[in-house]
This record gives structure tokens, C-alpha cells and sequence, in this order.
């Protein structure tokens, strides 16, 4: 198998029951989330309190992975780039914060043996790799990570997305990690599926916005719904065909995760969040 399966080691619509530590899996977990805005979850913003109890309490209905891959929305590469060395420093890829926002730590361990073995999965299935050992996890990373998992313990990989941003090609490739579904692996789809930086409200986190409510529930419908893979991946390939997508997205490098997730997700997803960020809707899907 490509990665080892050794088992160690919040409300909304989770279903499923909590996690036994006890139980050893080997199956991949999927998982695509808000990170929000910032480093704004990890400073206790009211606006991202809902958003903080979800990433906080999705933890303990998942089994604890070995390893977690987390394809961040602050990482574009022309070809998809794999990073995982735990001791470089973290990117404080944001601005105008408070002092405490460029001091948050998250001593992560990485894997330059996984980040490799990832590579070479990648050019197995025809997709230019390569390994950067210097770049650093971005805010896509550790902010839903030290919210997941303060204790900062299981190892940590990163992909980036292309500058493309091609939405087949990201579902391509998700395809291509295909490998690492019969792993105990956490696949992260760190990104957003709101983002107009215009749009967002900072006053009013609760107000209403139809032309956001349209897409995501074309969204949940695509990611929960679908007939099949193909379909799902079909309407993934057109979502500027969606109601209002360039309005939710004028650029789409925030959605673009989901599409890694749901390349490589052969059923239809669970929808585990659906609430309001900084005013605006966002949901979270989970497969497993």
C-alpha cells in the first residue's frame, strides 16, 4: 500500500455516530470545509463562531487518520506541487490582522517519505509532479487543522492546485489520488464555497442573500444528489452554469478543492455544515 495504516488518534447535520478510537480503519475519509476568513477562526471572531464549533466538533466523528492530505486554496503551481517538511515555517499569507494573528503556531509534522510517494502516484497517473521541501503550510492548512486538531500529531502533506484553474483538471486530479482511498487518510478540501471578498458582510454575520442561497443549494444538490460519479463530476466540470456562480466565485481558486475532493470521491457526499460566514452561506460535504 502506498501509505502505512496505523491507527492513534462539532452541530450541524452530522448523522453518523461518534468515532471509537479503538477501531482500527483503513478507508480514506473526505472532507471539504470553509476555512474562513483569515486567521480570523483562530482569533474567536464572532462572525466565525458556528463555522469554529463545526471544525472543533467534525474531529471526533471521523476516524483518526495516520496522515492527512489538505489541497488548500492558497497554493497555485502550474503543475500540482506536494509539500510536507513539518519544520519550515508557517506562511502568514494575510494582511491587516492583529499582532497575535502573525504568532500563531501549529508545530505540525510532516512527511517528505508520503510527499514523495505522492509525487511519484501522481506521475503514475500521467500528471507532472514535483517536491518542494522550503514553501510552508498556508493559513488553508493550519487554520482548520488547529481547530481539528490543536494537539498538532498526525503528519501533514499538501498539494497545491493549478494555475489553470480548470475545474476537469482538478477533478482529474482527484482521480489520480485514487490509490489512497483504502488508506487511513484524511483528504482536507481546504477552501470556501462562498467567496466574493466584495459580498461578504463584516457587520451583519446573519443577513440573508438569495443570489448566494441559489448556488449552494445547487451545490448540495450536485455534491449529495447526483446519479452518479459522472453526472456529479459533469455539473462540477459547468459550474459557471450554476445559479449565480461568478457572483459566489469571481475567481474559483476557493472552490476548486471541492473539485479535487469530489475527483476522487466515488459516492455522493453527506453535507455536514450549512450555515452562516461572515454573512454569508457555506456548506461542507464529508464522504466516506
Amino acid at each position: 500500500m502506498l501509505f502505512l495504516s496505523t491507527l492513534s488518534t462539532p452541530k450541524n447535520e452530522i448523522s453518523t455516530q461518534e468515532a471509537d478510537p479503538g477501531v482500527r480503519v483503513s478507508k480514506a475519509q473526505i472532507l471539504f470545509v470553509p476555512h474562513g476568513g483569515g486567521p480570523l477562526p483562530l482569533l474567536s471572531d464572532p462572525a466565525h463562531q458556528k463555522l469554529i464549533s463545526f471544525l472543533k466538533e467534525i474531529s471526533s466523528k471521523l476516524h483518526q487518520p495516520d496522515l492527512i492530505l489538505v489541497i488548500s486554496a492558497h497554493w497555485e503551481e502550474s503543475t500540482p506541487i506536494v509539500f510536507g517538511t513539518g519544520e519550515i515555517p508557517l506562511l502568514y499569507d494575510y494582511y491587516g490582522f492583529p499582532e497575535e494573528a502573525y504568532q500563531i503556531q501549529y508545530p505540525v509534522p510532516g512527511s517528505e517519505e508520503k510527499a514523495l510517494d505522492l509525487v511519484s502516484v501522481l506521475e503514475g497517473a500521467g500528471i507532472s509532479s514535483a517536491f518542494n521541501q522550503n514553501r510552508g503550510y498556508d493559513h488553508g492548512v493550519y487554520v482548520p487543522l488547529a481547530l481539528m486538531y490543536p494537539e498538532a500529531h498526525i503528519p501533514v502533506i499538501q498539494i497545491s492546485l493549478m494555475k489553470s484553474l480548470d475545474p476537469r483538471q482538478h477533478l482529474d486530479l482527484g482521480a489520480a489520488l485514487s490509490p489512497l482511498l483504502e488508506e487511513n487518510i484524511l483528504i482536507l478540501g481546504s477552501g470556501f464555497s462562498f467567496h466574493n471578498m466584495r459580498a461578504f458582510d463584516w457587520q451583519n454575520p446573519q443577513s440573508n442573500d438569495p443570489l448566494n442561497d441559489s448556488f449552494q443549494d445547487w451545490l448540495i444538490s450536485v455534491c449529495t444528489e447526483s446519479s452518479g460519479k459522472q453526472d456529479r463530476n459533469e455539473q462540477l466540470t459547468n459550474w459557471e452554469s450554476a445559479p449565480n456562480s461568478r457572483y459566489c466565485h469571481p475567481r474559483e481558486e476557493h472552490l476548486l478543492p471541492l473539485h479535487v475532493c469530489a475527483g476522487l470521491a466515488e459516492d455522493n457526499a453527506e453535507k455536514v455544515f450549512d450555515d452562516s460566514i461572515l454573512g454569508k452561506r457555506s456548506v461542507s460535504f464529508l464522504w466516506r
